[in-house]
């Protein structure tokens, strides 16, 4: 995208007037999706709003249990940061100090996740879909007209707020902002099992989901709706992480499948292979040397099937690299979820339905999304011990904000002043 600027006056050397092209500066911007609006499960409502709403690129998420010191100094930073509008700075601050500090009576943290967009006019592209504090606008079109609350008592008191998610109203502030979260990220980000509102106790199972690539290829709310179905699992999001998998990641992640694919082979080719063998010969084959002509096919198909996802995952076949460059190459894009909860294996697999999308349920995130076995949305682990391993090498998490932070805004510069969006 150009911004056009059609020059004002003639050229000192006569002609008409030119279209100059200036192409327009990228911009980093940020949402922190609140605590409440998480535990109220309304996160993939609001990841869709943006992916959706905007043609932003959606290039971040971690999840944050943010400790007193990181909410008092952002509770500080927000309280400073416009005098023009103190009434509304002290209204959020006091916000931050009430909502992202631990529980004062438990010590435990909350959760809060921040998502990370970036693209041209970033910052107000994102303030548009969030709204203003106060619902002036009181259509539904925004993430606070419909998620938030800002009411008023007979003096025109707030009696009650939620702003549903805070986000930076000028490119400055998001740098500082993000510099700030940044600098936290390694102490209060991650795995955030611990949080007031994420059950502890037997039962309780740690699950992984992979949103594929097939959801990011353009910006569009399926992300976000299929996190919204999977929140009727009454399962807590206990960490995000927005990555690229490289090859050598999808090779480990997926190795179990090839020793599978070649042994199903047998059950899979058995019907097609006699049929097609019996036509070409004009003579039902017996099926002992049909099955063993299976046997022999299956780790050729299993390999060429393990090629093809892993190239779907990564954008790569694995045999056309090395070694060396399996471990960095990536293209394509997923969101690893960490789901905690009673029985959390078998609820998420309910809901996203069975691998075969033509076979799965109605109203199921593969039976709505998918395509075919391999292009489907979504992986889920298929029991605790393998989302132990999975975890393993996805790594969710690993903090993978602060680089694109530091491409932006590192080094005390990158952010240029922006134009400020009233609250």
């Amino acid at each position: 995208m150009f911004l056009y600027i059609l020059a004002s006056r003639r050229p000192a050397w006569g002609g008409t007037n030119r279209m100059v092209i200036f192409p327009m500066a990228q911009e980093l911007a940020f949402v922190f999706i609140n605590p409440y609006t998480i535990a109220k499960s309304r996160t993939g409502g609001v990841i869709a709003r943006y992916c959706g709403r905007t043609d932003l690129h959606f290039v971040g998420a971690r999840m944050f249990g943010p400790s007193h010191g990181l909410a008092e100094e952002y509770a500080d930073q927000i309280r400073r940061s416009d005098p023009k509008n103190q009434a509304t700075r002290d209204l959020l601050a006091d916000y931050v100090l009430r909502n992202y500090s631990p529980d004062s009576t438990t010590g435990r943290r909350r959760r809060v996740m921040l998502l990370l967009f970036e693209g041209e006019q970033a910052v107000e592209k994102i303030w548009r879909v969030t709204g203003s504090i106060t619902l002036r606008w009181g259509s539904g079109e925004t993430v606070r007209d419909t998620y938030g609350d800002y009411v008023l008592d007979d003096h025109g008191d707030v009696r009650y707020f939620e702003p549903a998610v805070l986000v930076g109203t000028c490119v400055e502030r998001c740098g500082e902002a993000l510099k700030l979260w940044a600098r936290y990220s390694a102490d209060d980000g991650g795995m955030i099992s611990t949080a007031a509102d994420v059950p502890v106790g037997a039962g309780v199972e740690r699950t992984l989901v992979l949103l594929k690539p097939d959801n990011f290829r353009i910006p569009s709310q399926r992300a976000g709706h299929i996190v919204d179905t999977l929140s009727t699992s009454n399962l807590r999001i206990v960490a995000a992480r927005k990555f690229s998998m490289t090859v050598a990641q999808a090779e480990e992640f997926y190795g179990p499948v090839r020793d599978a694919l070649a042994e199903k082979f047998e059950g899979i080719g058995f019907r097609r292979a006699s049929d097609a063998l019996t036509r070409e010969f004009a003579f039902q084959i017996p099926e002992g040397p049909v099955r063993e002509l299976c046997r022999g096919i299956g780790p050729a198909f299993a390999e060429t099937q393990f090629e093809s996802i892993v190239e779907f995952m990564t954008g790569f076949r694995p045999s056309q690299h090395s070694a060396g460059e399996k471990a960095t190459l990536s293209r394509e894009e997923c969101l690893a979820l960490v789901y905690e909860g009673e029985n959390a294996v078998s609820k998420i697999r309910d809901i996203l339905g069975t691998t075969d999308p033509t076979k799965a349920r109605p109203g199921s995130v593969r039976r709505e999304y998918g395509r075919d076995i391999m292009v489907n949305a979504a992986h889920a682990s298929d029991s605790p011990e393998n989302a132990v391993r999975e975890l393993g090498i996805v790594r969710p998490q690993d903090d993978s904000v602060s680089g694109t932070i530091a491409k932006y805004y590192g080094n005390g510069g990158g952010a240029s002043q922006g134009k400020e969006m009233a609250g």
